[in-house]
């Protein structure tokens, strides 16, 4: 993507508001308004603030290219998610010209770097920024754990100190993640072993099943090994259709993408617990 496309051209149109406030009759509360529509889209507290989406995603899309520089940048494609009736965005970064490699006798794929920013005008969340891969053979998404997080409490002032200094080290980081995985590809697992610890992580024979299922179907690309294991739960983060069986509960609120993140997240803190981590030291 070029350089000097400006935000408010990147950004989809319905993300590009000004927040307003008026006071509700609760007298420490505020609604949150669309600048653009007047439509009321949430309730905060009263000395809540925050930046508009596009001043926030701006300021990680300029600091991003500022800093990896154009080598790394060029051609970042950039999807967005968005819930709550435009109260929650995301901003999904992917470059593709920060790859690695992932292959074993059975199958080869390609991985690379992503940089995803999470804003809410609501007080539904927090300035977040995540760093992790991508997978170019199946498209499943990938955060690298909670270690990778770097939160920002939301105001309009966002301080970009930290976040500058972690980005610098990303792309080094999103090569020792490709090593951990690259492990994982030529580390293989009995069948009966990683039904056994899905039963322990997931605690429902349901889910266990299903993500059985899921880990099979990786398996007979893949080889039986982590990296299949791995696949079959970032498939579970990137769908929820007839692709794996885990669709989401319909609730007829516009929450949908927000769910999906919240699975990735899920996977990050699946892939550091006790039964996991004792599975593939096995």
């Amino acid at each position: 993507m070029p350089f000097d496309i400006p935000m408010q051209e990147m950004i989809p149109e319905n993300l590009n508001f000004d927040v307003q406030f008026e006071p509700t009759k609760v007298h420490d509360k505020k609604y949150v308004i669309n600048g653009n529509t007047g439509e009321y889209i949430g309730v905060v507290g009263n000395t809540f603030n925050c930046a508009n989406h596009t001043d926030f995603f701006e300021g990680v899309h300029n600091t991003v290219t500022e800093n990896l520089g154009e080598e790394q940048t060029d051609s970042m494609n950039i999807n967005w998610r968005i819930a709550k009736q435009n109260a929650w965005a995301m901003m999904d970064m992917t470059l593709p010209n920060v790859t690695a490699r992932i292959a074993n006798d059975k199958h080869s794929t390609t991985i690379a770097q992503r940089i995803i920013a999470l804003h809410g005008v609501d007080g539904s969340c927090s300035n977040q920024t995540y760093f992790g891969a991508i997978d170019f053979f199946c498209t499943n998404g990938m955060i690298r754990g909670e270690h990778d997080k770097i939160r920002r409490k939301n105001t309009a002032n966002f301080s970009m100190g930290r976040f500058i200094r972690d980005l610098r080290e990303s792309t080094q980081s999103f090569y020792a993640q490709s090593e951990r995985l690259q492990a994982w590809a030529n580390k293989p697992l009995w069948v009966w072993d990683v039904k056994a610890m899905l039963q322990a992580l997931l605690k429902s024979d349901r889910a266990s099943e299903k993500m059985f299922g899921l880990y099979n179907q990786e398996a007979s690309v893949r080889g039986e090994n982590v990296w299949a294991l791995y696949s079959a739960f970032t498939n579970y983060a990137s769908y929820a259709d007839e692709r794996n069986g885990f669709n989401l509960r319909e609730t007829g609120k516009d929450t949908q993408a927000v769910s999906m993140f919240q699975r990735e997240h899920k996977v990050s803190q699946w892939i550091e617990s006790p039964v996991f981590k004792e599975l593939i030291a096995a």
